[in-house]
Order: structure tokens, then C-alpha cells, then sequence
């Protein structure tokens, strides 16, 4: 098995339409605020609403799903602390609510035991496992050691502590403890290979024997390796990062970018970094050869090619069109095939999904609605058409279920998530909270760059971009 397919099998972990709308991202100098349709507003609430319903007071673990009971996912919690400020800017929740269940995670996290033990621990070397247990907040069951869900929770603490700024005892330990878990994690353990980083390790046997070299949501892990003043990574690392590109960039859905099938790999790392007018050496060499071209350019095509793919709809699935659109990781009705229409017809419970890639009609509205910087007139378009369709079915007083998949009507055996909804087709029952969160992040970064703001002035973060090599706009000025 591949890299890349390891890595897809295993995350458990009309036009131009997206270009065309997307003109201030061309731009590295933001406008005024955006002012958003009001059922994309309702939207970002609603799935705010979702993280302080099920995040835990006492420690501030969000869990991995809810209304199934569930483990905490690390990563779903550093959404979390990346939705406090937006519920503050939004009018949401106070200033102090916000700053006391910040103060409550940071100091979780930065207390919890770390160790070599295969039980008991929620950490090693300054990285955390994947999955916690919501009472214990030790490891959950085998989980390994994630070392991307490990660079999403620091983005949301990192984020956290430039956003409270303020003097006061709490936002000043906020502050504090954020950067005291980031300086103790020990990036350099990680690279198991020369110039590679693991995606994880294992107490039982060690390292995970695949690497961070594929085009995804891991540049985020070596941006904040290189970034690292205690146990910093080579920038060799970035290089043989970039050196894997020509095996991704592809012109087959639409534009040419960098290819990764599942939406979250074009979304994840943009939650936290602005990547509107900064380029590496790779996007530099490749904008004098295609005209001006970013990694957030890369993104606003991955959505374009994600609503090509709807839109031809090549497998015949149903509900596939030009407003509805959106394939990632998510859950599925069950692993199994069933004749639909006298089509034999493959399904697959939780798995990352993509435009040819392991498509079974199954979609998830997170992959448009945290594509709105990329794609805010199709996102929107998109969002009211499944309103439209599929009522309260699929949207609730918490934003969109999961997933749900039309082609599915009915089962002639168990499903191993959700239920067949009569004159719709089968859909979760269950929100994920690492498919919540880019959803209300991504679309106050449309509305008011907030996160991307504060991360301009991030200095762990600037030293990754620059050891990368990435120069121009805001970087410069940072």
C-alpha cells in the first residue's frame, strides 16, 4: 500500500465559478468585511452552537462525534479553541467565557501526563495521540501518536494565544502555556527517515511507517516543525515535501493544481495559514510559468474540480449537479456493495472520498461549506440547494449532519452509520467535529480574515513559512 492510499484508507483520520467570485484572494492586503448571505450566517452559528453543546467544561475534549458517544479527537479540540474567538467577534459568547474554556483546554493539555506507556499517557515527546478518552483524557484504545492532529491542535492554541492579547492573569497564562506545548514537542524525533516526517508513532512498534510526502493537509506539520526553536526540523524536509508535487499536479477535473481527492486536504493547513500572495520556491518556478498562482489559488481550483466533478458526474450518482457538490473524508452507510437500479453499486462507512476516488455517492456538505474563501458564490448556492432538497433531514438546529448520500434509498442489510430517510436516501446521524470546525472557521476567514490575521503575526509560524522558503506579501511585512 502507498503512501497515498494509506493515507486516504486511513483518516479516522458550471464554469469557474470558484475563481470568478474569489477576486479578494487574489489579493495578500484584505478588504472590509464581507458581508455574508443570511442563511450562511445561520449556518456558522448553528455549528458554533454545535462545539459549546458537546465540549466538556471540565477539560475542554471536544468529541470526535456527537450524538453517538465517542472519544475525543485532538484535532476536533483545536477547532474548538479556534471557534471561541469567532463566537466572540460574532457576539456569541463573551470575551471571558471564551478566554475561561480556552484556559481550561491550554491547561489540560499542558498538564496531561506524557510517556513512553502504552496506557495511562495522553502524550509523547510533547505530541499527542490521536484519539483521547473524554473521562480519562488518556489515550483511547491503540490510537498512535498523530503528529498532523498534533499541528492542528497547535494551530488552535497558537491562535488562541495571539488572540488573547489582553493583560489580565488568564489571557496572559493562556499565552504562556501555548508556547510552553508547543517548544517542548520534539519535531526532530518525528523524522524517522532522512528529510521525512512520520504521520505518527505507536508505543507498541514505533514509528508509522509512512511519511508526510504527499500534497495535503500535512504542510502544516512541517511548517510548524521548521518553525520549531527547540527541535526544529531541517527545511530539507520542505524541499522533499515539494519534490513529491509532480505525481499531484493534474489538469484531469478542470484546471491544473496540486490534486488531493478529499476537499479537507486543500482546507485544513488554510484554516490557520493565509497563503494569499506567499510562495515557495515550487510556487514561485510555477507562477512564472502559468501567470500569478498561490496556494490558495491552488485551493480556489480544488473546488472548481470538485464542482467539475459534480457536475459531469461520471459514476451516476444521484444528487450530483451544479449546486450540489462536495466529496471528502466523512462517513458512509456501511462497507458493502447492493444492487441500485439494477447497477451493482460499492459503499464504504468512514472514509476520505474524492473526486475519483473511493466516490460512492456519499457527500458531505463540509467540503463546500469550508471551501467559502475558495468558493463563495457556489458555496452559498450550494448551501441553499441542500436546504432546499433535503429540509431538516439533513439540516439541524446544529448546522448539516455529517454526510448522507441520495443514490441510497433503501438496504437490504445493516448500516453501520445513520438511517434511510424516506423519499431522500440514507444520512448520518452523527456531526463530526473535525468536519464542524473548518466550516465556522473558514467561513469567518471569508468574512473578516480573522484567524489569518492573527496568525500574520504568529512568530513560530513565520519562522516555519521562512525556513520554507515562502516570500512576498504579508510575510514580508511581517
Amino acid at each position: 500500500m502507498d503512501r497515498r492510499r494509506f493515507l486516504l484508507a486511513s483518516v479516522a483520520g458550471a464554469g469557474l465559478v470558484g475563481l470568478a467570485a474569489c477576486g479578494r484572494g487574489q489579493s495578500d492586503a484584505p478588504g472590509a468585511p464581507v458581508t455574508l448571505d443570511a442563511d450562511v450566517e445561520e449556518l456558522q452559528k448553528r455549528t458554533f452552537d454545535w462545539f459549546r453543546h458537546v465540549t466538556d467544561p471540565r477539560t475542554g475534549l471536544t468529541p470526535d462525534r456527537w450524538p453517538t458517544p465517542s472519544f475525543s479527537s485532538v484535532a476536533a479540540v483545536g477547532f474548538a479553541l479556534a471557534c471561541w474567538p469567532v463566537g466572540v467577534e460574532r457576539g456569541w459568547m463573551t470575551r471571558e467565557e471564551a478566554r475561561d474554556i480556552t484556559l481550561t483546554t491550554i491547561r489540560f493539555f499542558h498538564d496531561a501526563p506524557q510517556g513512553p506507556e502504552a496506557t495511562g499517557m495522553t502524550g509523547y515527546k510533547g505530541f499527542f495521540y490521536h484519539f483521547l478518552d473524554m473521562d480519562t483524557g488518556h489515550r483511547f484504545g491503540t490510537t498512535e501518536l498523530s503528529t498532523v492532529d498534533t499541528a492542528l491542535l497547535l494551530g488552535g492554541m497558537l491562535f488562541a494565544a495571539r488572540y488573547f492579547d489582553g493583560d489580565d492573569a488568564g489571557e496572559t497564562e493562556i499565552r504562556e502555556k501555548a508556547q510552553a506545548i508547543y517548544d517542548r514537542v520534539e519535531w526532530d524525533w518525528a523524522v524517522a527517515r532522512p528529510n521525512l516526517i512520520s504521520m505518527g508513532w505507536h508505543p507498541e512498534t514505533g514509528h508509522i511507517p509512512y511519511d508526510w510526502h504527499v500534497y495535503n493537509e500535512g504542510m502544516i506539520v512541517l511548517l510548524m516543525a521548521m518553525g520549531s526553536e527547540t527541535h526544529p526540523v531541517s527545511p530539507d524536509v520542505w524541499t522533499e515535501w515539494c519534490s513529491a508535487y509532480g505525481d499531484s499536479w493534474t489538469d484531469e477535473y478542470g484546471s491544473p493544481h496540486l490534486h488531493f481527492a478529499p476537499m479537507f486536504g486543500h482546507q485544513y493547513s488554510h484554516m490557520f495559514i493565509d497563503f494569499r500572495g506567499i510562495r515557495d520556491s515550487w510556487m514561485r518556478e510555477k507562477s512564472a510559468e502559468i501567470g500569478d498562482f498561490d496556494y490558495f489559488q491552488n485551493s480556489v481550483r480544488a473546488a472548481e474540480a470538485q464542482q467539475y466533478y459534480a457536475r459531469t458526474n461520471p459514476m451516476g450518482w444521484v444528487g450530483y449537479d451544479a449546486e450540489v457538490w462536495g466529496l471528502t473524508a466523512c462517513d458512509g452507510p456501511g462497507d458493502f456493495t447492493q444492487t441500485v437500479d439494477g447497477r451493482e453499486r460499492e459503499f464504504f462507512s468512514y472514509s476520505a472520498r474524492g473526486p475519483g476516488e473511493r466516490d460512492d455517492g456519499t457527500i458531505a456538505p463540509t467540503a463546500a461549506m469550508a471551501s467559502m474563501p475558495f468558493a463563495p458564490d457556489a458555496v452559498t448556492a450550494c448551501l441553499k440547494a441542500m436546504k432546499a432538497r433535503y429540509g431538516e433531514a439533513l439540516y439541524t438546529q446544529w448546522g448539516f449532519l455529517d454526510s448522507f448520500n441520495p443514490t441510497l434509498t433503501e438496504r437490504d442489510g445493516p448500516l453501520r452509520h445513520g438511517q434511510i430517510v424516506p423519499d431522500i436516501g440514507w444520512v448520518n446521524g452523527d456531526y463530526l467535529g473535525i468536519d464542524q470546525g473548518p466550516i465556522v472557521v473558514m467561513i469567518e476567514n471569508h468574512r473578516t480574515n480573522l484567524v489569518w490575521n492573527h496568525m500574520h503575526g504568529e512568530p513560530n509560524l513565520i519562522r516555519g513559512l521562512q525556513r520554507a522558503g515562502f516570500e512576498g506579501g504579508w510575510l514580508d511585512r511581517a
